[in-house]
């Protein structure tokens, strides 16, 4: 039986081999941490992996696009047409103009899959269109309708040689909209009392934290009056005698595909698939659309342009 002094072993190398074991479990822990570490990093870059993966949507390469074989040219307008945005007019007529001169497109399929927006971006597209078919007359551009082509996506697609949707697509909505809100009901209720000083008697112009001024509400009126009838205008040169019109059709509704075929709005059925193997007769399908790059896109995603979304929903003209 070994007998011990004050807490002290009779093993004269204790104090050695205390220091030895601590040492010992502490290099083990390091090489857990170095382990759980590497294990973490490689972790994230998996991460990292699969976000860039969904995030870049790679297309076609620029040497594919710029070989001279015979192709289809794709651009696709998807959402709602703004200045910032997939669907903006920068975006739109660049991927338009490296699709018509590329040697080898034998004509463009502009997709269009919107509910409308603004009528300077949708503007600006449509006087690209014409303005590209007429320097490439030998290249036609059809648009393909899919779910939605209102307003000011048809303000855009009254540009083309001719319209392709499904039957059960949504096409139409010719007219204009303002829209904001009153909040003068709820300032009184709440006890708050609006102070607005302006230099000019109309500078408080559609104020919505004032009463509506009966003046302002009338030319608001006339503004949307002349926007409406520069839609009407480039419709109506746009589908020519093709147009069979009635007394809505200019109203703001919308038709089905098969409908807006009956009123000359559109001209056949078609998917982007079928007008380049049928119509164009080049089934080789090129993508031209300008893509996003990843910080635009995780911008996006994280809501940069919030505020600036909910300043300017407050009063604008809005193709829809």
């Amino acid at each position: 039986m070994e007998v011990q002094h004050h807490g002290t072993p009779n093993d004269p190398n204790w104090e050695r081999k205390a220091i030895e074991r601590i040492a010992l479990e502490g290099i083990a822990e390091q090489r857990r941490q170095r382990r759980w570490g590497i294990f973490f990093k490689l972790l994230g870059f998996v991460y990292l992996g699969v976000v860039l993966a969904f995030v870049i949507d790679w297309g076609d390469s620029a040497e594919r696009l710029g070989d001279g074989k015979r192709h289809t040219a794709l651009v696709q307008l998807n959402g709602v047409i703004q200045a910032k945005g997939d669907a903006s007019a920068e975006r739109i007529t660049t991927a338009l103009q490296s699709a018509f001169e590329d040697q080898g497109t034998q004509g463009v399929i502009l997709r269009i899959n919107s509910p409308g927006g603004s009528p300077v971006q949708s503007g600006i597209i449509n006087d690209e269109i014409l303005r590209l078919r007429a320097k490439y007359p030998s290249i036609p551009l059809y648009v393909v309708v899919e779910d939605i082509c209102a307003s000011g996506g048809y303000y855009v697609a009254a540009a083309a040689d001719k319209i392709f949707v499904d039957k059960a697509s949504i096409v139409g909505s010719i007219g204009v909209l303002m829209d904001g809100f009153g909040f003068t009901g709820t300032m009184e209720k709440l006890g708050v009392e609006r102070r607005l000083l302006t230099a000019g008697q109309n500078k408080g112009f559609l104020d919505p934290f004032s009463p509506q001024d009966a003046n302002h509400k009338e030319y608001a009126q006339q503004m949307l009056g002349e926007i409406h009838k520069q839609f009407v205008d480039v419709v109506r040169k746009g589908r020519g005698k093709r147009l069979k019109e009635t007394p809505e059709m200019f109203s703001g509704l919308m038709w089905t595909g098969a409908r807006s075929i009956d009123l000359g709005l559109a001209d056949a059925y078609g998917t982007v698939e079928s007008v380049a193997r049928d119509t164009i007769k080049a089934e080789d399908i090129r993508d031209y659309t300008v893509k996003q790059n990843i910080a635009e896109k995780l911008a996006r995603q994280f809501g940069a342009n919030m505020a600036e979304g909910a300043t300017s929903a407050l009063s604008r003209f809005v193709l829809r």
